[in-house]
């Protein structure tokens, strides 16, 4: 389940980038890189413990 959450962090960022640098789309695109943030932050903080 860990390495899923991380691979759609992954995803996330992707999306956020290319939506970014090539449409400037509107907050979603943000919304979803703070999303990938959260899981990436999750995934270190759990594999730490």
């Amino acid at each position: 389940m860990g390495n899923l959450l991380y691979v759609i962090a992954v995803i996330l960022v992707i999306a956020w980038a290319i939506g970014f640098l090539g449409y400037h789309a509107s907050g979603l695109i943000h919304i979803l890189l703070v999303i990938a943030i959260i899981a990436v932050l999750l995934r270190v903080i759990r594999g730490a413990a």
